[in-house]
């Protein structure tokens, strides 16, 4: 097409006007209520100053509108204002401000119930690739546009008709809804033991990011006395040695409302650093509360004991040393794995 399309009126509405002086198109909206906003994209200079008239590319058109939030977007919603004088600007201004409130909270509301399913779940949010052209944008932004096609009234606010700085969906405002959960989870499960005693579990491990981590778990009786134990976080610990790792326990203690003389048990595995004779974690903590008696993990006791059976009993020994290469040599041939199948 080579003029422009007199259909076009239908199409775009009562923004689109045509010169026929200059044979280009303008926005109306723009033209009268067009602001300084040092933004071009969509051609916006293009439709309030000299024109559009490149008819091959309608689509520029449609670019125009933008996304909520946009230029032209804000100059229609001038025009509209302007054609409704009954309106007085300070009712318009509360009228506009709540609603983006109530946006907001429809917006955030709709993420904070993403984030706990996969939370819950155990799932990871993050996706290889988030961009727009992405088949797969990872499980909170597929799970939002999932929360979007079922919940109209989510998906009148969320993702393509939000403002583009609050989506709700970028990593950092999921870290910090997740903090926010786990420090809900946490005041709990404080809030639970109340000023009753409890026993406290400690283990340490590296992490994949060759991080070492200290993870603490209490253990107490609730009002209905049921025995409970709930995770109370992960610390990592730079230093092992028996002093850091009571000042790091001291740490999470103070942050959560907790103390130590409320300790009643103590429970670590057989590391030197937690269970020994002399200047370990038990010790400097029964040093500060007589009453915080160390019992051995019972699991790690039954593999000391296990251990030790299998060492007197050759026939055990052969057979937990022939398990790893029969594992070896069948795992890594299908055939293999095949015909011990059949077997």
């Amino acid at each position: 097409m080579r003029r422009f399309n007199p259909q076009w009126y239908n199409e775009f509405g009562t923004w689109l006007e045509y010169s026929e002086s200059k044979d280009a198109v303008f926005c109306l909206h723009c033209y009268l209520f067009n602001c300084d906003h040092g933004d071009v994209r969509g051609g916006h200079d293009s439709f309030v100053s000299e024109g559009f008239s490149n008819w091959k590319e309608k689509g520029r058109l449609l670019k125009h509108v933008g996304k909520v939030g946009s230029i032209h977007n804000l100059c229609f919603s001038a025009a509209k204002d302007l054609m409704n004088q009954n309106q007085h600007i300070d009712i318009v201004m509360s009228n506009i401000s709540n609603k983006a409130k109530q946006d907001y909270r429809i917006r955030l509301n709709g993420s904070i119930r993403c984030i706990r399913y996969l939370i819950r779940q155990g799932l990871a949010f993050q996706g290889h690739d988030e961009t727009d052209a992405s088949m797969n944008q990872g499980n909170f932004v597929e799970l939002v546009k999932f929360l979007c096609e079922s919940n109209e009234e989510i998906n009148n606010v969320s993702l393509n008709n939000a403002p583009e700085n609050l989506k709700m969906i970028a990593p950092s405002i999921q870290k910090d809804i997740t903090h926010a959960a786990a420090s809900l989870v946490t005041r709990a499960i404080i809030s639970d033991i109340g000023n009753n005693f409890f026993s406290i579990l400690v283990d340490e491990a590296r992490d994949i990011s060759i991080k070492e981590q200290m993870a603490i778990v209490l253990r107490y009786v609730n009002c209905n006395d049921d025995i409970i134990e709930r995770f109370l976080g992960l610390v990592h610990v730079s230093d092992t040695t028996a002093s850091s790792l009571k000042e790091s326990i001291e740490l999470i203690f103070a942050k959560n409302g907790l103390s130590l003389t409320k300790i009643r048990g103590q429970g670590y595995d057989g590391a030197s650093n937690m269970s020994g004779q002399f200047s370990v974690l038990k010790s400097l903590i029964l040093d500060e509360n007589k009453s915080a008696y160390y019992v051995h993990c019972f699991a790690h006791q039954l593999q000391l004991a296990l251990v030790a059976c299998a060492k007197k009993v050759y026939a055990l020994t052969d057979f937990f040393n022939f398990i790893p290469l029969v594992c070896n040599a069948v795992g890594a041939s299908c055939k293999r794995a095949d015909i011990l199948r059949e077997k």
